[in-house]
Parts: C-alpha cells; sequence; structure tokens
C-alpha cells in the first residue's frame, strides 16, 4: 500500500498539478490528461485515429492502461503507422480497447492472478508477484485520477491474442 502511495504522487508530481483540473475547478477527464502529458503523443493519436476520443470522454467510468511513448516505439518498425492507416482502423480499435476496462479499477482494488474483462472482450491478467503486471507490461505509475475514470501507465502495448 505505501509503495502504491508513493507512485501515485510521484505520478501526481510528474503530470504537474494542473494536468488534474480543467481551468473550471473540476478535474480533467481521461483524454485531456494523456493529451496534456508528453509521453502519451502516440497514445492519443491512436486514440484520435481510432474514433474513441468521445468514448473516452464521455461518462465512463473506465480504467485505461496506458503505453507511453516509449512503448508504443519499442514495437516493431512500422507497426504504428501501419495500424494508424484508415484501413487498419478495426485492428486499432481492439487493440486500444483491449488497454480499458470498464469502471474505475484503483490499484488497491487489484488482486494476484485477476482476470479483468476488457472493452474489447478479452480477459487482462493481472500478477502481483513482482511488481504490478499487466499481462507482460509492468504498472510503471498508477491511480491518476480523472474525472471519468482512473489511468495506470504501463510500460508495453498489450496485445489480445486474436
Amino acid at each position: 500500500m505505501f509503495k502504491r502511495t508513493l507512485t501515485a504522487l510521484a505520478a501526481a508530481a510528474a503530470l504537474g498539478a494542473p494536468a488534474f483540473a480543467d481551468g473550471h475547478g473540476g478535474m480533467k477527464d481521461i483524454v485531456d490528461i494523456a493529451a496534456g502529458n508528453d509521453s502519451f503523443e502516440t497514445l492519443v493519436a491512436a486514440v484520435t485515429a481510432a474514433g474513441l476520443v468521445d468514448t473516452l470522454k464521455g461518462e465512463g467510468p473506465f480504467t485505461v492502461f496506458a503505453p507511453t511513448d516509449d512503448a508504443f516505439a519499442a514495437l516493431p518498425a512500422g507497426t504504428v503507422e501501419n495500424l494508424l492507416k484508415p484501413e487498419n482502423k478495426d485492428q486499432l480499435i481492439a487493440i486500444l480497447t483491449y488497454h480499458v476496462v470498464p469502471g474505475k479499477v484503483m490499484s488497491t482494488d487489484l488482486s494476484d492472478d485477476m482476470a479483468a474483462a476488457t472493452v474489447q472482450g478479452s480477459n487482462i491478467m493481472i500478477d502481483l508477484d513482482n511488481g504490478v503486471m499487466v499481462n507482460d507490461a509492468s504498472v510503471v505509475t498508477a491511480d491518476i485520477e480523472a474525472s471519468n475514470g482512473v489511468i495506470h501507465v504501463i510500460d508495453k502495448v498489450i496485445l489480445p491474442s486474436n
């Protein structure tokens, strides 16, 4: 619990307090938080190309396991560019929605060997043995709260098996 609290505090410091406020006393939504952080430029571009901006700005709540730009860069050369093409929109949507779980799932709600159903339809596996793992990705920053859910930053793009 202490480690998770420190991680959440580090996330708030890294993103800066303005990332959470909308200037009108409210909290920003998932898309606005991601768009306001330089580490999520590829994710925001992908969400835009997939036509998921309005969905992820919606009421939710959503839990997003958000890969960083470095996570996308680690994919084989040309993968991101290929996925962003209009003819690959369905595949891009499947990958992105595999990173989203309905509801607001905070790190304290996770349990070891937990299966979580994604919006895409497949399950992701949570493992707490060596830090917090989502499939084979590590959660590097947890519990970034948004007005419509929560973001957990991961270090890899996770891919559905189908």
